[in-house]
């Protein structure tokens, strides 16, 4: 167990402000409620057809977003050196059910990346994730003075990196592996390591992508439907297709909540991955451009949280949570638009995924609870140090 040596965490629960960071949980609720509403106008005609529910997946979701805006706020209560505690044994359970996927993992769609226990079905790649951030952060602020040594600022979270995103070369996950490691060095970054050992990582990373999309036959094919769709319109191209239609024909203003043409069969994971297209469809550019600048809002809260953060472990949790939500959201929109080859990725608060859902908000309130902590903070935070 790492032995925390600033007792400021120590203090008690009742010692913080006791007011979460309102801005910050306004936004997060808003965007829930955004994404629950366009998950039902996107799934209604795929649920209608695979239950004969038109509501199937919209209520699912919904009670899953109820359970989890309840997580969120009890998780924004603690006091966060528990994460701190825990840290470690978070990251040890992510990586013991990264190694069970490919021996008792459920197959989806061709990818053998969900483990199922009873009704819940979830990927321990986003369990990882959040074990990493965990396990950095409170490595890097017991270990805060050494960081610019190779042994503490280099080796032990290039160790947790490589296990991770080679348990995650099994499930031909590339997409989770560049989100590790994006994460993995943003943190890296602050918490001290130097540049140089960060620039190699960088060539490091670029070469171990040029050799899975190189040995990898479907991440190649990917790659090749990136460039040009339209050279297996039918197949590997078909999706990337449907999906620029439908941003097309949205135009400026959409053509209307619930009217959208391509959420009827014809784009796949039009409720999952690809429903930001079915936003600019039925939204337009006008309404999409709405959505990214709440995820702005809150991303920008996100990394103001983390400045004003009491210790070096809060700012640590935040920035790296904050950077793990702007990833996704890149990602996400990158490969619907077309910007960026298809990865997996779904849209935070917006794709279908009870438990992703339920994750992701257990992630903000965990900077909820470290929002309780700010110093000098603003007026709209409406709180004292």
């Amino acid at each position: 167990m790492l032995k925390h040596n600033r007792p400021e965490l120590r203090q008690s629960q009742q010692s913080a402000s006791g007011i979460l960071d309102l801005p910050f949980l306004l936004l997060v609720v808003l965007l829930t409620l955004v994404g629950l509403l366009m998950m039902f106008s996107a799934s209604y005609a795929r649920a209608k057809w695979d239950t004969g529910n038109s509501a199937y997946y919209f209520v699912r979701q919904a009670g899953f977003a109820a359970i989890g805006i309840g997580i969120m706020l009890v998780v924004g209560k603690l006091n966060y050196f528990i994460w701190y505690r825990t840290a470690l044994l978070i990251l040890a359970g992510s990586i013991l059910l990264l190694i069970l996927v490919p021996i008792a993992g459920v197959t989806v769609n061709g990818a053998k990346r969900w483990i199922q226990i009873g009704p819940i079905q979830f990927q321990p790649s986003e369990i990882a994730k959040l074990g990493m951030v965990l396990a950095f952060a409170a490595m890097m602020s017991v270990w805060q003075d050494k960081m610019e040594s190779f042994q503490y600022g280099v080796i032990p979270y290039a160790g947790i990196m490589v296990v991770i995103a080679g348990l995650l070369f099994l499930e031909r996950h590339l997409s989770a592996t560049l989100i590790i490691l994006l994460i993995g060095a943003m943190m890296m970054l602050i918490g001290g390591t130097k540049k140089q050992w960060l620039v190699l990582g960088l060539l490091l990373g670029v070469l171990f992508v040029y050799v899975y999309v190189n040995t990898k036959g479907y991440a190649s094919d990917r790659i090749t439907a990136w460039k040009d769709p339209w050279s297996d319109p039918l197949d590997n191209g078909y999706q990337a297709i449907q999906s620029r239609y439908a941003i097309g024909s949205g135009g400026f203003l959409g053509l209307g909540l619930g009217r959208s043409r391509q959420k009827y069969l014809y784009l796949p994971e039009e409720h999952n991955d690809y429903i930001f297209a079915i936003v600019c469809e039925e939204l337009g550019f006008v309404g999409a451009i709405g959505i990214l600048l709440l995820f702005a809002m809150l991303i920008l809260r996100g990394y103001w949280i983390a400045i004003h953060a009491r210790d070096r472990f809060g700012t640590l949790v935040v920035a790296g949570l904050t950077t793990k939500l702007a990833v996704q959201v890149f990602f996400n929109i990158g490969v619907v638009s077309g910007l960026l080859p298809p990865t997996g990725i779904s849209l935070p608060f917006f794709s279908y995924g009870g438990t992703a859902l339920m994750l992701q908000l257990f992630e903000m309130g965990i900077i909820l609870a470290v929002s309780r902590w700010c110093v000098n903070r603003d007026s709209v935070g409406k709180a004292k140090a």
